[in-house]
């Protein structure tokens, strides 16, 4: 992915932390529709990628985990084509 480390769960976590200014052992798992534009903004940044995602893939994001499976397969396809 260009030189940068793999998306990991813990880069989802600390950026939700840095949006909800806590730490990011009290920041909360479940994700919405605010937190969802940040993770895919800074992740966008991040990777200097735009990513793609369709309105089904955004549908299926409702927790961390889920998002991070989201964001790297569309980080991936991104650096694909």
């Amino acid at each position: 992915m260009g030189g940068q480390p793999e998306l990991g769960r813990a880069d989802l976590m600390t950026m939700l932390a840095e949006l909800a200014a806590k730490p990011a052992a009290e920041v909360s798992d479940r994700i919405g529709s605010m937190e969802l534009a940040w993770l895919v903004h800074l992740v966008e940044q991040r990777y200097e990628r735009r990513l793609d995602l369709a309105d089904d893939d955004l549908a299926r994001i409702r927790t961390v985990d889920d998002a991070l499976v989201v964001l790297r397969a569309s980080l991936a396809a991104s650096a694909d084509g």
